[in-house]
């Protein structure tokens, strides 16, 4: 166990701009901005310049990113929501959360990602949306998924958890769907030092209704006018990220270097990898393969100390 975890080594990223997030811990400890505040809005806004979205909506996780989004479009009791049967389990439970069902639907034997044809098999009079996942790193086929959904007038949200940075047909993902959720758990391409996550959108009304659900329903403080939740983005998070977000597309060249070389030069016919089509671009959140035998494989690349 303890050689898989050394696969994910954060030390290198704090050595590297110690000072920097130390000074920006400090600034937030003396001015005792811990819960929300200037230093989380601060980084609302970067990250909306980032993606390229209107608005920028920081959470305490991903999975509240995914939960808040689904009630910002009236999911409730009775609703369903497709989502892939290839993906984390905060997926599903941004749905269940709500009272409504997740329905899950099949991936593509190539990408790994959501089946448009599986979806619109999956649609029902109770249907209410689709969640499509840029799973690892890797844009889902938005525009095929966002075709089903018009022709059936259901929304598409994006699990962009694993995929800050990634582009479909050139635009960013976060500003395809309905809302885009992220999440800044350690390991992810940007990452908190602990929970964070964010809703990206372009209306405004869904920007303040999540505002207001994050905050114990609150537009003015103590006058609670509908059930909230405390899910807010702490201070010392978002002055944290506000330092690795100006690295992150250094972090995310980088990526792509690694996972484009791997892509060219590992021949092997028993390792199948992720298809990655010419309309994409990819961030290598994970590199994922897939072989006949994983435990053999794994046997073999700890033998040879990989």
């Amino acid at each position: 166990m303890a050689q898989h975890l050394k696969r994910i080594d954060l030390t290198r990223d704090f050595a590297a701009h110690r000072e920097e997030y130390l000074e920006a811990i400090r600034q937030v400890c003396e001015e005792t901005a811990f819960s929300g505040g200037k230093y989380a809005d601060a980084f609302d806004r970067a990250f909306a310049e980032y993606v390229g979205a209107p608005y920028a909506c920081g959470v305490n996780n991903g999975t509240s990113a995914l939960h808040c989004a689904m009630l910002a479009l009236g999911v409730g009791p009775g609703d369903e929501v497709i989502v892939p049967a290839n993906t984390y389990i905060a997926t599903a439970w941004g749905v269940s959360y709500t009272g409504a069902t997740p329905v899950f639907a099949d991936c593509t034997a190539d990408t790994w990602e959501l089946d448009p044809a599986s979806v619109e098999e999956r649609i029902t009079e109770r249907t209410k949306g689709i969640i499509g996942v840029h799973l690892y790193g890797q844009p889902f086929d938005f525009a095929a998924v966002e075709a089903v959904a018009r022709r059936h007038r259901l929304f598409v949200v994006e699990d962009c958890a694993q995929a800050h940075g990634a582009k479909f047909e050139g635009r960013n993902v976060g500003t395809l769907g309905e809302m885009g959720c992220f999440s800044f758990y350690p390991g992810k391409n940007l990452y908190a030092f602990g929970e964070g996550g964010s809703v990206t959108c372009s209306r405004k009304e869904y920007y303040e209704h999540i505002t207001r659900l994050k905050n114990q329903g609150c537009d003015v403080r103590y006058y609670h006018d509908e059930i909230g939740y405390n899910y807010r983005l702490e201070g010392l998070q978002g002055a944290v990220l506000s330092v690795s977000i100006r690295y992150l597309p250094e972090w995310t060249r980088r990526r792509q270097a690694i996972g484009e070389r791997y892509l060219r030069e590992i021949q092997n016919p028993r390792i199948t990898m992720q298809g990655h089509p010419e309309n994409t671009t990819p961030v290598f959140h994970l590199f994922v393969v897939t072989v006949p035998d994983h435990e053999d494989f794994l046997r073999y690349m700890e033998e040879a100390d990989v």
